[in-house]
């Protein structure tokens, strides 16, 4: 029987999608009424284990728990905009966070979060199951937001629940990544232009063949005793969990009604299949998640076009100077999360640098990866999706979100540590996560888990401790350059002259109801070394050589389950170290954080590989012995990796702050921007006062969040700066004194991008918002353009965009997204512009670009580019996408959840701040 039918009365009214015409309005009725079917609600009490929270756990994840819908659900949503139970309801109280936080007490958070307390209260019970009939675990749901609490007496019974819930809430979206890591998506879900981009881009990361995948869950099997097998164990029942479902819904005709609408099933007869699921689909699953959000590193052919450029430029030892100063490997303004003076060396840059195999100036092209392209494959949108797919999966250095707010209690009122943190994973429809409880031997927690990976929870809490993470970018990808002998395919390993492997995927698709693109097709071919996919090829000295990508977590996604079951066990944690040991078997390159009620803790994880002596992390080496991994196993691609004490890591700091920012010192990451102005100094001097003054509480830690949430990092912590330069001397230009003006009164107000009232789509500084969205990129490249030369502007923006505001894309995320202001030149700008002032600088930039370091021709510049900016008008500025008129300047920075099923959500006002949020203060500990 359906878990859910939709509501009986609208949520709201919205533009319905369009569907084909055919689909009549009297036709749809019918067919809905015959779909709909009713819903069982129970009143048994769901079992409460061992909680010491004491009812101060919160969490939210927008947009509801329910990410399945039947095709009727689907045809009343695009209609008539109906949501099906449990869709949305998360969605407005994370929305109103934004406009309602300034009078937040303790008292109110549960206004804007859930209860996430153990258990279900009687009276909220809405319903309960034995899933296939089985007497050994029960899910319960809560009438408030539907979320499964899983209960049961043996682990066989508790894993199957898990995969029943999971089916129940996510079968389509599971289905659909398990197709994205297969590099398979177009011809399950259709071949439109995005679908094309999102299967190229994880698969060129990892093309992985079945015996690749299998081979991984052997591995954990085999190497990870009793563990290893127990995660074996729980993995199989959990897919004989999703497979009941499968087998029930389809019987009973509730199965998702995106399989309809993609031509899987027929709505009339039934026919069709929707294929169980089986062990190496979740290993796909993994290598998703695990590319998207835990692979830090990459870049290091751009970087090395870039340190040519400013060699070019400037000359060897000068333009090294320059392109070092713009790289802030370890920049000693950078905000840090290990902030006790602890120091973490790693990647850094060695005093003699060996085995570097740097490009000849222009020979560096990109690796084809599409082949024999089709039909509406070879349209323009197809070939743009394929460009962006390949910056994006190339440029994995600039990969990151999530942040974490956590206090010591020495300095709460309670006396007890305060956390607020979670993963900014974009925003989805359904959510790439979904919340549970799971109870059971060996097992104890509720929070968030990735859809199909939600065997244990991921992030949460157990009955005493909490843990998030945050996407700490550390380098485990290097580039080799591997020499080619007998033609473009074969290639020298330890000598031997040895064939690339061609691994070909092939694609094919069909028009379908729900995505109507022409038939196309095409080939995805990627070539495979033992030290990883080809990437580029160039030549080095006029050798030809390929260059190619070796991540230590490549071939070993799965893994990482040993720490997820780790942390899910309540017998493995109980304090702050064994949390720690939890983490460090997670391969993920991850920020951990931990509270409980006496203690906090962090550590980055990650399998840090011990590099050769000599080489610099940054830059493509010879695939030789003499600069490969210590200990590096090509067969198994193993080696040694830096032990848990060199990661950085923390027990009982005041406080700690991590938004993608700097761990340690000395700890170098792979993306640009660690400088002196970057996202986490939001959070680093609002926690600080609050750590300062004493006395933090939830409600207080949360402002903080939400606070920094609606910033704009350049007005709040650059535009002061330039504006100094600019009213260095009197503005008497009628425009830019105007536009001044705006801006001075915009940072007086606090530089926040808040509307004028909840719900107004206007915000309150308009004008100013507008001059500094187009003002920032004209001013960054008047400032460094004419100093840098053009070919190094373009190869430093390669390594580091000018801008990432709020309606700037982001990558696999799209736009959008939320997340914001991570990547930018915010740091270059701001060293810069105090160096022209005159002020001090730790670790400046090697040459001052604006004006030539002259502050008359800096302000010259400057006032320049600010009449240029005022004058822009708000169409020039926002010009609008697929979901904005041009002009709207609200719609332009707003949060849409970015449809990967049939059912469509409103938009919501920007937040910069993570999808699923965990509040939690704990009272006491076992």
């Amino acid at each position: 029987m359906p878990r859910r039918t939709p509501r009986s009365t609208l949520d709201r009214l919205r533009t319905p999608g369009r569907f084909p015409k055919f689909l009549k309005t009297a036709a749809i009725c019918a067919l809905v009424a015959g779909l709909l079917s009713p819903t069982a609600a129970g009143t048994a009490r769901a079992a409460t284990a061992d909680d010491h929270c004491g009812g101060r756990c919160s969490d939210i994840l927008p947009p509801g728990e329910n990410g399945n819908a039947t095709l009727a659900e689907i045809l009343l949503n695009q209609l008539f905009g109906t949501q099906p139970a449990h869709a949305e309801d998360q969605l407005g109280p994370y929305a109103d966070l934004a406009g309602g936080y300034s009078a937040l007490t303790d008292a109110k958070i549960n206004n804007f979060f859930n209860d996430a307390s153990f258990g279900v209260p009687s009276g909220q019970v809405a319903s309960t199951e034995k899933p296939a009939g089985r007497g050994d675990v029960t899910i319960v749901r809560d009438k408030k937001t539907g979320v499964p609490h899983i209960t049961g007496t043996t682990r066989y019974g508790t894993e199957f629940g898990a995969g029943y819930a999971a089916a129940e809430d996510r079968l389509w979206l599971m289905d659909v990544f398990r197709h994205v890591g297969r590099g398979g998506l177009t011809p399950f879900a259709g071949g439109a232009a995005a679908n094309q981009g999102l299967e190229q881009e994880f698969w060129r990361d990892a093309p992985y063949t079945e015996a690749d995948l299998q081979a991984q869950i052997d591995h954990v099997a085999a190497t990870a005793g009793d563990r290893g097998r127990q995660a074996l164990d729980d993995v199989n029942a959990y897919l004989d969990g999703i497979n009941a479902y499968i087998d029930a819904s389809d019987r009973g005709r509730y199965f998702p009604g995106e399989y309809v609408l993609t031509g899987h099933k027929d709505s009339i007869t039934n026919a069709g299949t929707i294929d169980h699921f089986k062990v190496t689909d979740l290993v796909a699953l993994a290598s998703v998640v695990g590319s998207l959000f835990g692979s830090g590193g990459g870049g290091e052919v751009e970087n090395a076009v870039s340190l040519l450029a400013a060699q070019s430029t400037y000359g060897v030892a000068d333009g090294t100077e320059v392109w070092e100063s713009f790289r802030e490997r370890n920049d000693p303004e950078a905000v840090l999360t290990v902030h006790d003076g602890e120091s973490f060396p790693y990647a850094s840059r060695p005093d003699d640098p060996k085995g570097a195999a740097l490009p000849d100036a222009g020979s560096v092209t990109r690796e084809p990866l599409v082949y024999d392209r089709t039909g509406s494959a070879t349209a323009s949108a197809a070939t743009a999706a394929s460009t962006t797919a390949a910056r994006s999966a190339l440029g994995s250095a600039r990969r990151g979100m999530s942040n974490a707010l956590v206090v010591s209690g020495k300095h709460t009122a309670s006396g007890h540590p305060i956390a607020v943190f979670g993963p900014q994973t974009g925003y989805f429809a359904p959510q790439l996560l979904m919340l549970q409880e799971i109870q059971g031997p060996g097992i104890s927690a509720r929070g968030a888990s990735f859809a199909g990976l939600s065997m244990y929870v991921e992030l949460g809490r157990g009955q005493d401790y909490s843990w998030s993470a945050t996407t700490s970018g550390q380098d485990i990808i290097d580039t080799y350059a591997v020499e080619l002998c007998q033609d473009d395919h074969h290639y020298l390993l330890h000598g031997t002259c040895t064939a690339m492997e061609k691994v070909e995927q092939k694609n094919s698709w069909t028009p379908s109801v729900a995505d109507g693109t022409a038939a196309g097709s095409y080939t995805m071919r990627a070539w495979r070394t033992a030290y990883g996919p080809v990437e580029y090829r160039a030549t080095v000295g006029g050798t030809k050589v390929a260059y190619t990508t070796l991540r230590s977590s490549y071939l070993h996604e799965a893994d990482s389950i040993i720490g997820f079951q780790m942390l899910n066990d309540p017998d493995h944690v109980k304090g702050p170290q064994d949390f720690q040991s939890a983490a460090q078997h997670i391969n993920f390159t991850f920020n951990w954080f931990y509270a409980d009620s006496r203690h906090t803790a962090y550590y980055n994880s990650g399998d840090n590989p011990v590099r050769a002596s000599g080489v610099d992390a940054e830059f493509p080496v010879w695939a030789r012995p003499a600069y490969e991994w210590r200990n590096w196993d090509p067969a198994t691609n193993t080696a040694d990796y830096t032990p848990p004490s060199q990661h950085p890591n923390s027990l009982d700091q005041d406080y700690y702050i991590s938004w993608n920012n700097k761990q340690a010192e000395d700890y170098t990451t792979a993306s640009w921007g660690d400088g002196s102005v970057h996202r986490g100094d939001l959070l680093e001097d609002r926690v600080k006062k609050l750590v300062t003054a004493g006395g933090v509480t939830r409600s207080a830690l949360v402002k903080a969040m939400a606070d920094a949430a609606l910033a704009d990092l350049r007005a709040e912590d650059v535009l002061p700066e330039l504006l100094k330069v600019v009213t260095s001397s009197p503005v008497t230009d009628s425009t830019a004194a105007a536009a001044v003006s705006k801006l001075s009164a915009w940072v007086s107000a606090g530089a926040r991008r808040t509307e004028t009232s909840a719900g107004s789509k206007k915000y309150a500084d308009a004008d100013a918002i507008r001059i500094l969205d187009a003002w920032w990129p004209l001013l960054v490249k008047a400032e460094f353009e004419p100093g840098l030369g053009g070919d190094l502007y373009r190869a430093f923006t390669a390594n580091l965009p000018v801008d990432e505001s709020p309606s700037a894309g982001h990558g696999p995320t799209g736009s959008h997204a939320g997340s914001s202001f991570q990547y930018g030149w915010w740091s270059y700008v701001d060293k810069d512009i105090r160096a022209v002032l005159g002020e001090p600088v730790q670790g400046p930039l090697a040459r001052t670009y604006c004006g030539g370091g002259n502050l008359a021709s800096c302000r010259d510049i400057l006032i320049g580019t600010l009449k240029q900016a005022a004058g822009a008008t708000a169409s020039q500025v926002y010009p609008g996408d697929d979901q904005c008129s041009a002009g709207d300047q609200w719609c332009a920075d707003s949060i849409v959840q970015r449809t990967l099923g049939g059912i469509k959500h409103g938009k919501i006002g920007w937040q910069n701040r993570p999808t699923y949020q965990q509040v939690v203060e704990y009272t006491s500990h076992r």
